[in-house]
């Protein structure tokens, strides 16, 4: 293999590692250089520039976006390398391929458990609903992506197939991020209950979500919470199972 080529993979690899690439690199040798710009986005600058690197040595050896994009999706590799979604545009007047990459933003560590209660597996999901292997938060906290704690959603294993039952995922991106870091954590039992543990001014309040219309209680238990705040009281029990109809409990006075 040529010596100039070694190099130039080496040199894209570190810019890759640390985000942003701007380069250029000769492609099969010749004399004229094709520039290679890439935006990670919110991915994982690692994993992402392993996947940019894989899609440039294919363009480099075929010169064929059709070559790049059939390999992303005959090999798998946005399921392989967190991408949600991707733009692969080629410039022949700049000579110029672009890669724009986008990955889901992690909303919640989730636990999923078995009938018996003592099996169980772990995962992170993300804000399209999909659970994705922890690494993931592993690598973006690697790149300060991710800095805030994730709060806990625990739910039986009937409540998953490939990704978690929308009606969930819906209210916990509804919650909103400054909300959910007031969310320690969500339980879902076998019947399809919902329990939702906050932590307020250094204080539990536990709310009965009840067993659906999540979307129209969460409305309403953002409500709750920011009054009781702003009155500085902090329920000890929020009952929304009767969407119609909230029991506020107190035993804490700030």
């Amino acid at each position: 293999m040529n010596k100039k080529f070694v190099f130039s993979l080496f040199f894209i690899s570190t810019l890759l590692v640390n985000g942003n690439l701007y380069s250029a690199i000769s492609a099969k040798s010749t004399s004229k250089k094709i520039k290679y710009r890439t935006n990670f986005g919110h991915c994982p600058s690692r994993i992402a520039g392993q996947m940019a690197m894989r899609l440039i040595k294919n363009f480099e050896k075929s010169g064929s976006l059709r070559s790049v994009k059939d390999e992303i999706v005959n090999e798998g590799l946005t399921a392989n390398y967190f991408i949600s979604d991707y733009k692969i545009k080629f410039d022949p007047l700049r000579n110029s391929l672009n890669f724009a990459f986008k990955c889901p933003r992690p909303l919640m560590k989730v636990q999923v458990y078995k009938e018996n209660g003592l099996d169980s597996y772990e995962a992170i999901l993300v804000e399209n609903g999909e659970l994705y292997d922890p690494t993931y938060e592993v690598l973006l906290r690697s790149d300060r992506k991710l800095t805030s704690d994730l709060p806990f959603l625990a739910l039986p294993v009937g409540a998953v197939s490939k990704s978690v039952e929308p009606a969930i995922t819906t209210m916990i991106v509804q919650m909103g991020d400054a909300f959910r870091k007031k969310v320690s954590e969500v339980i879902i039992d076998d019947g399809g209950e919902m329990t939702v543990i906050l932590s307020l001014q250094g204080h539990p309040s536990s709310v009965f979500m009840g067993n659906g219309n999540w979307d129209e209680k969460m409305l309403k238990l953002k409500r709750i919470v920011r009054s009781m705040e702003k009155k500085r009281k902090i329920p000890a029990i929020i009952n929304l199972t009767n969407a119609k109809k909230v029991v506020v409990k107190f035993n804490t006075k700030i």
